[in-house]
């Protein structure tokens, strides 16, 4: 139980607080317990590090803690009113058929490592300013009207364009297109993957 996993699991415990805090509209704290949440994610990532403390808990907790914080958020937003529910079916429909890809493949044998694509990346950063966005205008009672269409319509084409990305990566994977470049490569005497 390294420093960064315990940090992780704190941040575990933060979303119950923070969805709580939405549902009773105390917009202010769901704000803090958010931004809390943000800073504790890059504090864990920075302690393992620099101190390498790099754990295999660690591996699969850290993003599940980072996953099911921004689900929640979208989720209740969406049922407060506050985001369209295309874009949160949209974003739930996405991973649930990544974790079911991933699943499957498992079933069959064909266990695929899901590495972050650069658009999936991309798609997590935005979606992260767009619900800091909202919790903010909400416990500031502000209103950025340019600003916050403009992120919804790029979340949403972001989440599909990674889970078309993704989808791809893993047809690619069960054919076993994957594994026959890797093999031509390396006969050719080019051993480099794509990725």
């Amino acid at each position: 139980m390294t420093i960064p996993n315990m940090i992780t699991i704190m941040r575990l415990l933060l979303v119950p607080a923070v969805v709580l805090a939405m549902l009773q509209a105390r917009w202010d704290w769901a704000f803090a317990g958010f931004l809390v949440a943000g800073i504790s994610d890059g504090v864990d990532g920075f302690i393992a590090r620099r101190y390498r403390l790099f754990s295999r808990l660690g591996a699969y907790l850290d993003p599940v803690a980072d996953k099911l914080l921004l689900v929640s958020v979208f989720v209740v937003m969406g049922y407060a009113g506050e985001l369209p529910l295309w874009l949160v079916v949209t974003m739930v429909s996405r991973d649930a058929l990544i974790v079911c890809a991933v699943l499957l493949s498992s079933v069959m044998a064909q266990p695929v490592e899901m590495k972050p694509l650069l658009v999936s990346k991309v798609n997590t950063a935005v979606q992260i300013a767009l619900a800091a966005l909202v919790l903010g205008e909400l416990a500031f009672s502000m209103h950025l009207d340019p600003l916050r269409p403009a992120l919804i319509l790029l979340s949403g084409v972001l989440t599909v364009a990674s889970a078309a990305a993704y989808l791809v990566a893993w047809l690619r994977h069960m054919s076993g297109y994957g594994e026959g470049s890797r093999t031509s490569n390396t006969k050719s005497g080019n051993s480099s993957t794509d990725t």
